[in-house]
């Protein structure tokens, strides 16, 4: 379980095709606080330590995994957003993420207004139920709150700290995003269409 806090950025330092998927290799700046077995969500995609060492951490990628989300489209000297797995005792800053990553969509738009920043991604049309006004949704690891939806598409207003700390800086329109929806919406539905059928 997550927060959608990015804490850092890492480093894509390797990657290498293997039987039924990929070796990912990245430098964390918070390598030497984890070890072999521990969760980190990366551009919001919970990944495996397999081996760490060196400030560099290996996680083994499913050839589906990078089917589905954007972490199929890394090159090496790319950025990643990093998370650690929440502590139970922790502050829940931005809201619940589990790391499961339900779709990719595109990045319509990504500018400077003033000195804040204005993010426009395209909203798939079998997700849009599950995205408010002011909802928090969580794009490439960060919890971020809708301001603006339409049916097929989404604005998010960032403050220049959101771009310092994360990979946004580097990334352009034309680019995919990962995407989680929020998990109480999901369950929601699910309790409302068996209530229905009863």
């Amino acid at each position: 379980m997550f927060t959608g806090i990015v804490e850092c950025c890492g480093e894509v330092l390797e990657i290498e095709a293997v039987e039924g998927g990929v070796r990912l290799s990245l430098g964390i700046p918070f390598a030497a606080d984890l070890v072999e077995g521990e969760s980190v969500a990366v551009n919001g995609c919970c990944l495996t330590a397999t081996a760490i060492g060196n400030g560099q951490v290996i996680f083994d990628l499913l050839a589906e995994t990078c089917r589905v989300t954007n972490l199929g489209d890394l090159k090496v000297g790319g950025v990643v957003n990093l998370e650690r797995a929440l502590k139970a005792d922790a502050r829940l800053s931005g809201h619940f993420v589990q790391g499961h990553v339900d779709c990719t969509s595109e990045i319509l738009e990504l500018e400077a207004v003033g000195q804040d920043y204005r993010l426009k991604v395209s909203l798939p049309d079998q997700f849009s139920r599950y995205l408010i006004d002011k909802g928090s949704i969580c794009v490439d690891g960060m919890s971020l709150t809708a301001a603006e939806v339409t049916d097929d598409s989404f604005t998010i207003w960032l403050i220049p700290h959101t771009m310092e700390i994360t990979n946004l800086q580097q990334r352009q329109a034309g680019e995919c995003v990962n995407l989680e929806f929020d998990m109480l919406a999901k369950y929601l539905e699910k309790l409302n269409a068996r209530s229905d059928v009863g």
